[in-house]
C-alpha cells in the first residue's frame, strides 16, 4: 500500500478545524496533507493480517486516520468512511479495485467498524470532526460520504449533516459488495442482510484463545502437578470449549442466551471428566460423588463465561441483551466457579490427610 502525500490549497485562511464547511473568507492557505493508497494487498499486508487475528501487538494493526486517494480520484469521485484498523481498512481498498475514490479513515483507536460504532469511536462526531480535519469539503465538489452499514449505530445522518454539511449514505455490510452497489446506489435485501456464518466464527478463535491462553496454561499445569494429567487436560477442554467450539457451534446449541449456551455446552464437555473422575474405585461414597462434581460445576462455569464474552464479537447482540445476560447469569456462574472450587479442595484434603 502506498502513502504518498500530497497537499492541496483551500479557499482561505481558516483552519479546517475552525470552520471548513462554512469558509467565507479569501485569503490561500494549506489544508492537511492527502495520501494515496491502491487496491493491492501484499505479503506484508496479509502477515499483519494474520497477526491480528492471533492477538500479535494488537495494538498495532492501525493505519494513518486522515483522508486517502485510491486510484485517479478527481472532485467527482464517491468518499468512503473506514475504521483506521488495517483489517477494516484494507477490506475496503481491496474492494474498491479499478474504482477513483477517496477514504476518510477515521480514529476508532485501531478498532473495526462494528465494534467501533458500538463504542463510539467510529460515530457522529468523530466523523464531522475528521470531515473538518481533512479540508474534504475543499477536495471534492458534492456533499456525500458513503458510510459502511455497520457503523449506522454510530452514526446520526441528521447531524452530520447539520454539522458537516455532508449527506451520509449507508452502504453494504459487506465492502465486496460495494462494485455492484455503485451501479445504482441501491442496495439489495441480500446487501443489507447482516450473516455470521460458520468462517466469519471460527476466524474469531485464534484471539479468543490467545487472550486466555497463559493463565489456562499455567492454571492446567497447577493441576497436572496437584491432581493428575486428567485434570490439567479438563481445565484445558474448558477453555477450547469456551474460546473455540462454542463460536463454530454457536447457531446449532439450542437456547437464546449466551451464557445458557456455554452452560449446556460446559455441561457436555464436563460429562467424560465427571464420570472418570467419580468412578475411581479406592474412592469412598462421598468422595466419588464430589469428583464427580466438581469438573460439572468448573467447567460449565467457564464455558458460559467465555461465550458470554463472545457477544462482544457477534453482529446482532445487543447492549441491553447483554446487561441482561450480566446480571442474570454472573452470579449464576461465579456460585457454581465457587462451589467447584471448594469440592476440589475438600478432596485435596481429604488425600493429603489420608482420609482418601
Amino acid at each position: 500500500m502506498e502513502n504518498d502525500v500530497t497537499t492541496r490549497s483551500s479557499c482561505c485562511s481558516c483552519t479546517p478545524q475552525e470552520n471548513a464547511s462554512q469558509c467565507s473568507c479569501g485569503t490561500s492557505s494549506a489544508v492537511p496533507a492527502i495520501r494515496t493508497t491502491d487496491s493491492t494487498i501484499t505479503a506484508a499486508n496479509r502477515l499483519d493480517h494474520f497477526l491480528a487475528r492471533w492477538g500479535v501487538r494488537r495494538g498495532d494493526h492501525r493505519v494513518e486516520p486522515g483522508l486517502y486517494r485510491l486510484g485517479n480520484a478527481t472532485p467527482e469521485s464517491p468518499v468512503f468512511a473506514s475504521a483506521n484498523y488495517t483489517l477494516s481498512f484494507d477490506a475496503l481498498r481491496s474492494a474498491l479495485a479499478g474504482v477513483d475514490a477517496y477514504i476518510l479513515v477515521l480514529d476508532t483507536k485501531g478498532i473495526n467498524v462494528w465494534c467501533a460504532a458500538g463504542k463510539g469511536t467510529f460515530g457522529t462526531e468523530e466523523l464531522v470532526r475528521r470531515i473538518a480535519l481533512t479540508g474534504l469539503p475543499f477536495v471534492v465538489s458534492h456533499k456525500k460520504i458513503i458510510v459502511p452499514q455497520l457503523g449506522a449505530p454510530g452514526v446520526s445522518w441528521p447531524e452530520v449533516l447539520r454539522k458537516s454539511g455532508f449527506s451520509v449514505e449507508y452502504g453494504p455490510v459487506r465492502a465486496r459488495d460495494l462494485p455492484e452497489y455503485l451501479k445504482t446506489h441501491k442496495a439489495t435485501p441480500a446487501m443489507r442482510r447482516v450473516d455470521f456464518p460458520f468462517w466469519d466464527r471460527v476466524v474469531l478463535t485464534p484471539v479468543e484463545f490467545v487472550h486466555v491462553a497463559l493463565p489456562a496454561i499455567i492454571i492446567a499445569a497447577v493441576l497436572w502437578f496437584i491432581a493428575g494429567p486428567a485434570s490439567g487436560l479438563a481445565a484445558l477442554a474448558a477453555v477450547i470449549a469456551g474460546t473455540v467450539l462454542f463460536p463454530a457451534l454457536l447457531p446449532m446449541i439450542p437456547t437464546r442466551d449466551f451464557s445458557t449456551k456455554g452452560l449446556i455446552l460446559g455441561v457436555l464437555i464436563a460429562i467424560p471428566f465427571a464420570v472418570s473422575f467419580g468412578s475411581v474405585p479406592e474412592l469412598p461414597g462421598w468422595a466419588s460423588a464430589l469428583a464427580a462434581m466438581t469438573p460439572l460445576l468448573l467447567i460449565p462455569a467457564v464455558t458460559a463465561y467465555l461465550g458470554l464474552n463472545f457477544t462482544g464479537c457477534t453482529t446482532f447482540t445487543s447492549r441491553t441483551g447483554v446487561k441482561r445476560e450480566i446480571f442474570r447469569y454472573v452470579p449464576v456462574m461465579a456460585l457454581m466457579a465457587g462451589a467447584g472450587v471448594i469440592a476440589g479442595i475438600v478432596l485435596g484434603a481429604g488425600r493429603l490427610m489420608g482420609v482418601i
